[in-house]
């Protein structure tokens, strides 16, 4: 395939520890000041964002009037721009990642290297539930049911992709771990 093929060729272990690093620093940037900002009003809750089992329409309207509208505010203007910036590296970083770990082990023409292609799934994901958050936000106070629905199927499809990615990266890093012994 064309683009198992460009995967290889810049899944280079010093572009994907570059990446990783810049990946990590803008995940802990959300983590540490993007998402506590948003949720100054509302200590205990959780974003969208950070609910991988979803979330029902009265979680959703709890959650937005509990942040009020300076939270809603800083959701919108703060946390989703960065955030629409973290999944383009998550896809791009992890997919390259995960080349480089099964490129060690794996046939490149096997169908099971396609799974190298999870990461970007999970971008995706990210991308779409963002859609559905801002249009929540926007909305407020008159929320679409389907919306949230929506936007929570998203934020489900992007966590049980990342899960994936952590469970083949580990099978990778095992793979890479095999090869190094029996060198």
């Amino acid at each position: 395939m064309k683009i198992i093929e460009e995967l290889n060729k810049y899944a280079t272990g010093k572009l994907v520890l570059l990446l990783f690093g810049i990946t990590t620093g803008v995940y802990l940037a959300i983590l540490l000041y993007f998402i506590p900002s948003v949720l100054e009003q509302a200590p205990g809750l959780k974003l969208f964002d950070m609910s991988p089992g979803g979330y029902s329409y009265e979680d959703a309207i709890h959650l937005l009037d509990a942040i009020g509208p300076t939270g809603r505010e800083k959701y919108l203007q703060r946390q989703l721009p960065i955030d629409f910036i973290y999944p383009g590296l998550f896809a791009v970083s992890y997919t390259l990642m995960l080349s480089w770990l099964f490129s060690k082990r794996i046939d490149p023409k096997s169908k099971i290297y396609l799974l190298v292609l999870v990461p970007a799934a999970a971008g995706l994901f990210d991308y779409i539930e963002n859609i559905g958050i801002i249009s929540m936000l926007i909305t407020y106070p008159v929320v679409s049911p389907r919306w949230v629905q929506f936007a929570s199927l998203f934020s489900i499809l992007k966590s049980v992709m990342t899960i994936a990615f952590y469970v083949l990266f580990f099978y990778g890093v095992l793979l890479f771990g095999l090869k190094r012994k029996h060198s």
